[in-house]
């Protein structure tokens, strides 16, 4: 049973692997000991995950806020022509319609989130006008595309890209509702951050689970599921199957087990024990966390093999696979 660490420093992540920007690489020494680096200190979900990194550590270099940083550089992911699953180039739901979600949270408390919104160029910069400009936490639907309106963000013509039109209409052809996430799927981009201060912030976007029914909601939205904050301990996201996540309040979970003393690869690797046990069907689910603590230390875990997570720290943007439970 882990301790506080005050007491003891247990070694489960080894000191970082010193690869060149953005190349991938099993390293398998990894995690053979505990891992820290000083703030600030930017992760998140995924190769996507490398150029988001390079913005918001511009943004915090720039303005020094660690709240835009995980906004804008998350907003880099939205724009993104080539990836099918954050954004208004994602794939639709089963009724050929794209609907986001996103949260952004600061290390204080405060959160903003939207779901089932259409539209919105940027999802995320409405989940933070939701948190900075309205008494609520979450906004939906209809009266979340509303509310990014008269807040004067921009709202796009409906329309699939031309590479989510094409795979929809592949999909039609059976009309198949197999909601399987492949181990591999690129699905989501959270992102956590902690600047020269050790203040915290994470974000979370994605247009959800390809030809998913019409009105699902994933975990990306929900605090405590996909994303949670807290700064007097540190901060968790998640990625996957949104389902599974929700079940175990997965980032919430890893930040409590954090508060207990746990490291941050432990709390990620038990909160994927918790998933596995509460979820039938484990070997069509694929679902990772990544995770770090008000020391600079971080972790990273998922069910099966094939996640990974970009690591920002200074002079240095690289890509590390996540160990997994199922090899």
């Amino acid at each position: 049973m882990p301790t506080r660490r005050k007491f003891l420093k247990r070694s489960i992540l080894s000191s970082a692997a010193i690869i060149p920007l953005g190349v991938v690489g099993s390293q398998p020494d990894l995690f053979k000991k505990r891992n820290s680096t000083e703030a600030p200190l930017i992760l998140s979900t995924w190769n996507h995950g490398l150029a988001a990194n390079e913005k918001a550590w511009e943004v915090l270099e720039s303005s020094g806020d660690i709240v835009s940083a995980v906004e804008q550089g998350v907003m880099v992911t939205e724009s993104d022509l080539s990836n099918l699953t954050v954004g208004l180039q994602g794939l639709p739901d089963r009724e050929g319609i794209v609907t986001l979600d996103a949260a952004i949270m600061r290390g204080d408390g405060g959160c903003g989130t939207v779901s089932f919104v259409r539209q919105v160029k940027h999802p995320i910069s409405l989940a933070r006008k939701v948190m900075e400009e309205t008494p609520h936490v979450m906004l939906s639907g209809e009266g979340a595309r509303q509310f990014a309106i008269e807040q004067g963000l921009e709202v796009l013509p409906e329309k699939l890209s031309p590479e989510a039109e094409k795979a929809y209409k592949e999909w039609k052809q059976k009309s198949e509702y197999k909601p399987i996430i492949n181990i591999e799927n690129h699905d989501t981009i959270g992102m956590i951050g902690m600047d020269t201060s050790g203040k915290l912030a994470g974000s979370c976007t994605t247009s959800g689970l390809a030809f998913k029914m019409h009105g699902r909601v994933g975990d990306s939205p929900i605090i405590g599921a996909g994303l949670f904050v807290d700064e007097e301990v540190g901060a968790a996201t998640a990625t996957g199957l949104g389902e599974s996540i929700i079940r175990i309040c997965g980032s919430f979970l890893i930040v409590e087990l954090m508060r207990q003393g746990w490291e941050p690869q432990k709390a990620c690797e038990e909160a994927v024990k918790r998933l596995i046990a509460k979820n039938k069907n484990i070997e069509d689910i694929q679902a990772g966390f990544i995770a770090m603590n008000k020391d600079g230390e971080y972790g990273a875990y998922s069910v099966h093999p094939g996640f990974n997570f970009a690591r920002h720290t200074k002079g240095e943007n690289i890509l590390i696979d996540s160990k997994s439970k199922f090899k």
